[in-house]
C-alpha cells in the first residue's frame, strides 16, 4: 500500500517541457550591444556617415601635416640664421684682430726702410730683424690677408681714404696717384681703408701771353714808320 500511496504526488509535479522565462533574461535580451545596434541602421545611412568620418580625418591630417611642415622650416630657417650669425661673429673676431696687428707691420716697414745698416754685427741684427718681419708677413697671408694695390685705380670711398688732391699730368682725375699709408683686406671684407693722394687732373695750360705780344706791335709799327 505504500507504493500507492506516492503515485498521487508524481502525478501534481508538472509536465510541461518549457522552463519558466525570468525577468532578467529577458532585459539581457532586449538591450542590445552598440555593434548589434548599429548592424539595425540603414546601410546607405551608415555609409555616408563613415564617408564623413574619413573625410574629416583627412581634413584633420592635413592640418596637421601643414603644421609640421611649416615648424620645420622654420627651425630650418632658426638653424641656418644661427649658423650664419655665429660665422658673421667668428669674421668679425679675426678681422677685429688681425686689424690691430696691422699697426706692427707698418712699424716693421718704416724701420726697413730708415735702417741702414753698416757693421757685421748691425747687419746681423737687421737680417733678423728682417726674418720676424717675413714670419709675421707669411702669418697674415695664411689668414687671407692681402695688401690693396690702389696706385693708378679709380678712386673708391669703399676702399680708400682720400687725404690729398693734388694736379697731375700723369694721372687722369679721381685716379690715386700716390699711396700715403697701404690698406689691408680680407676674403672682401676691408680690414683697413688705403690712404691715399688723388689726382685732380692736368691743370690749366698756360696760354701766350697777351700783354708782350701788345708791346711787341707798337715797336714793328715804330719801325716801319
Amino acid at each position: 500500500m505504500s507504493g500507492d500511496a506516492s503515485t498521487p504526488e508524481k502525478d501534481q509535479s508538472p509536465v510541461s517541457g518549457d522552463a519558466p522565462v525570468s525577468e532578467e533574461s529577458a532585459s539581457e535580451v532586449a538591450e542590445a550591444t552598440p555593434a548589434e545596434a548599429a548592424n539595425l541602421v540603414d546601410p546607405v545611412d551608415r555609409m555616408q556617415q563613415l564617408e564623413h568620418e574619413l573625410q574629416t580625418l583627412k581634413q584633420e591630417h592635413e592640418t596637421l601635416n601643414a603644421q609640421y611642415v611649416r615648424i620645420a622650416a622654420d627651425f630650418d630657417n632658426f638653424r641656418k640664421r644661427q649658423s650664419r650669425d655665429q660665422d658673421d661673429m667668428r669674421q668679425q673676431l679675426v678681422c677685429s684682430t688681425l686689424t690691430e696687428i696691422l699697426p706692427v707691420v707698418d712699424n716693421f716697414e718704416r724701420a726697413r726702410q730708415q735702417l741702414n745698416p753698416e757693421g757685421e754685427e748691425a747687419q746681423a741684427l737687421h737680417r733678423s730683424y728682417q726674418g720676424l718681419y717675413k714670419q709675421l708677413v707669411e702669418v697674415l697671408k695664411q689668414q687671407g690677408v692681402a695688401r690693396m694695390e690702389v696706385v693708378g685705380q679709380e678712386f673708391d670711398p669703399n676702399l680708400h681714404e682720400a687725404v690729398l688732391r693734388e694736379e697731375s699730368s700723369e694721372f687722369a682725375e679721381d685716379v690715386v696717384c700716390e699711396e700715403l699709408q697701404r690698406g689691408y683686406h680680407r676674403d672682401g671684407r676691408v680690414l683697413r681703408h688705403a690712404m691715399v693722394k688723388v689726382s685732380m687732373g692736368p691743370g690749366p695750360s698756360d696760354p701766350p701771353s697777351a700783354p708782350a705780344e701788345a708791346a711787341a706791335a707798337p715797336d714793328q709799327t715804330a719801325e716801319e714808320a
